[in-house]
């Protein structure tokens, strides 16, 4: 893979998102300061600050005290973009498709699985996937940047013009060019 899309972890970073909901109220009101589920939200800070093995693994913790589909969605999504960002696509797929077959409006998942796509070299799943997530979000910054990067890998820029500043292999620096007749 091309540069480009190696560089797709500042892109992850700004679709993260961290858990930071209020715990489920009882009959008995309380009051939840900071996150419900640590876990999660230790995650996605870890994701964000680029240690996508502690992430993934805080946030498989996470998951398992899930507390509602709202925490398990934001649990998958994260675990989609930090897979990804350890290069694991494979096991990041179905993280994305988990999050999308529940909330086909979840732009930031569309925008992590193009790149997921486009690492597997899915072009048109991955085309079709920044479609979508420019529809529902289209002033969105990430999704032009994953578009480029699209862009990049299946339609480069190729120079048009090319200089030639080979020497022959029998000249010496400073030579005149052969068939130089200026004298």
């Amino acid at each position: 893979m091309k540069n480009g899309l190696k560089s797709c972890c500042s892109i992850l970073s700004a679709t993260l998102l961290l858990a930071v909901s209020p715990a489920a109220m009882s009959d008995e009101a309380k009051t939840v300061i900071g996150p419900s589920n640590i876990d999660l939200y230790d995650g996605a800070n870890a994701l964000m600050a680029g240690d996508g093995e502690e992430g993934v693994r805080r946030t498989l913790q996470g998951l398992k005290r899930a507390n509602g589909a709202r925490e398990e969605k934001i649990g998958h999504s994260n675990l989609c973009a930090g897979y990804l960002l350890i290069n694991q696509s494979e096991k990041a797929l179905p993280h994305c498709n988990w999050v999308l077959e529940r909330d086909d409006r979840h732009w930031r998942t569309y925008n992590n699985r193009a790149l997921v796509y486009m690492r597997l070299e899915r072009f048109e799943e991955a085309e079709e996937d920044i479609r979508k997530g420019q529809e529902l979000r289209p002033g969105s910054r990430n999704l032009k940047i994953v578009k480029s990067m699209y862009l990049d890998e299946t339609k480069p820029v190729r120079t048009n013009i090319e200089v030639d500043d080979r020497r022959s292999a029998t000249e010496e620096p400073g030579d005149e060019p052969p068939g130089d007749v200026s004298n």
